[in-house]
């Protein structure tokens, strides 16, 4: 079961490193103690499922194995969902990396199996598609989902299109669209929250959590059209009620799955995992030794060819465009943080984080064989809560406010630290000017702009989540535009405050 196991002081014992030479002798007695070791762990850890990495204290005592998926999760068609509760292996005074992208893995396996003839995230009694003000949509006949929206993540970071010269038949570029949707706990927590609010009962200034259950789904979209016909396959397609006039009217269309942000509550995590995942063959990933990204064929949102600078995931505000076309590529491969020399040194032990998403991400890759084959488990985020009551939780969400993503060491962000999904935070992957002002303590995350602190600057862990936020705004009188704007002014005073 153990792979290796080593006494350090600054970086984990990995499998580029346990390569180095030793004497034969030390070979035989590194294998006799990890034989014994391994036995040892084996009887005290009864029937627990090995293919958990088991880490205590990155900068101590690490055994090291694969970060796995497990037979449980398949075939797809029968995925059970992840344990996240009592009894869970979040229900624990010491977590492991390997967890959360066990969970990550195993929640979007749950969400995307079929469900009669749809994946059950699209199966309205089940999971209930909300606007960007948590109101649930009306669904239009003939259709599976709703689409509107085509602002990324903020109210005012910019509208992405696809590369035209992908489907060379069309030659045109197509408008991303999102849908987000929450689990009826979230719907039922929320609702509650409000009654709450509304009765006096909680104050704005609390520390309430959403509950274990809670889930709330972004996932982006493009016209089939955008896509070249012998690569529609490769996509989950189905038919969206597709907005033609903002809303007013609808026009059933044909519309192919690109990415999807899975964020959810576990046992001792009110800050809620924040995964995300990416179709595989959308854009290329930037090269920190080259300084460039490069691609020889198109891609839906990377034209072919090489670029270099942030250009291409900048967007001009004025113009109403990138300020380099069509040449999006995904700034971090996994979210995990690193220059020219190698991982940066951050909150986060690498290469455990990063290597660990490739392991599990090879193991999904070898048990699938539907179309969601071709998408990848991009990363996720979350914070150290390990040994923490509660009540200990709540006031550390709302105790670091804007800073609560902060990547630097001793921070408490923990995971893929410059986490984003290139389909929905193109433009916010860094909000740094030049590529070579990128640093450690600048790093942009989910946590940037979502933490405990409301757009009217009151703070609580449930308004880690824009569309709860939204939903009390609205009842209490402000219009969408109102809310985007305290949304934007909010999240502007955040990021200064962090880059700092």
């Amino acid at each position: 079961m153990i792979i290796a196991m080593s006494v350090i002081y600054n970086k984990p014992l990995t499998k580029k490193n346990m390569k180095t030479k030793t004497t034969s002798a030390l070979r035989i007695l590194f294998v006799v103690i990890i034989g014994i070791m391994s036995f040892i762990s084996c009887q005290k850890e009864g029937n627990k499922d090995s293919n958990i990495k088991q880490e205590v204290a990155y900068n101590e005592v690490i055994m090291d194995t694969i970060c796995s998926c497990t037979p449980s999760w398949f075939p797809h068609q029968e995925t059970p969902a992840p344990l996240e509760g009592k009894g869970s292996p979040f229900d624990v005074s010491t977590t492991t990396n390997c967890i959360f992208h066990q969970w990550s893995w195993q929640k979007f396996l749950w969400l995307t199996k079929p469900d009669d003839t749809l994946p059950l995230f699209l199966n309205q009694s089940k999971i209930i598609q909300v606007s960007d003000l948590m109101a649930k949509i009306p669904q239009q006949a003939g259709a599976h989902v709703v689409l509107t929206d085509t602002e990324q993540a903020g109210s005012d970071n910019g509208v992405l299109t696809t590369n035209p010269s992908y489907n060379k038949d069309v030659n045109k570029s197509f408008t991303v669209f999102y849908s987000i949707h929450t689990s009826l706990t979230m719907m039922t927590a929320a609702e509650d929250f409000m009654a709450q609010f509304k009765a006096g009962t909680l104050p704005e200034n609390n520390l309430a959590t959403f509950p274990v259950g809670s889930l709330e789904l972004k996932v982006s979209w493009v016209e089939v059209a955008a896509i070249p016909a012998d690569k529609i396959d490769n996509y989950f397609v189905t038919e969206a009620a597709l907005s033609i006039d903002n809303g007013v009217t609808y026009k059933n269309t044909k519309m192919a799955l690109l990415g999807m942000h899975v964020v959810g509550v576990v046992e001792n995590h009110p800050e809620f995992i924040w995964a995300t995942f990416e179709h595989s063959d959308i854009a290329p990933v930037y090269n920190w030794q080259t300084n460039s990204a490069v691609s020889t064929t198109d891609k839906l949102l990377f034209s072919k060819g090489t670029t270099t600078g942030l250009g291409g995931i900048t967007y001009d505000k004025i113009a109403k465009a990138p300020l380099i076309p069509h040449k999006v590529y995904d700034l971090f491969q996994f979210g995990v943080p690193r220059d020219a020399t190698g991982f940066m040194t951050t909150s986060q032990s690498e290469p455990i984080n990063f290597d660990n998403i490739s392991d599990i991400n090879n193991c999904v890759a070898t048990k699938l064989t539907d179309v969601w084959k071709n998408y990848f488990y991009g990363g996720s985020i979350w914070i150290d809560t390990d040994g923490m009551t509660p009540i200990e939780q709540a006031k550390k969400i709302v105790s670091l406010k804007g800073a609560i993503g902060k990547a630097a060491p001793g921070s408490s962000a923990r995971g893929s630290l410059n986490n984003a999904n290139i389909s929905m935070e193109t433009f916010t992957q860094t909000f740094q000017k030049e590529i070579s002002n990128i640093a450690v303590d600048n790093l942009a995350n989910c946590f940037s702009c979502h933490n405990g602190v409301s757009y009217k600057s009151n703070t609580s862990p449930i308004y880690l989540s824009h569309i709860f936020d939204a939903y009390i705004q609205a009842s209490q009188g402000k219009k969408k535009e109102e809310i985007n704007m305290m949304k934007d002014q909010q999240q502007i005073e955040q990021l200064l405050k962090v880059v700092k």
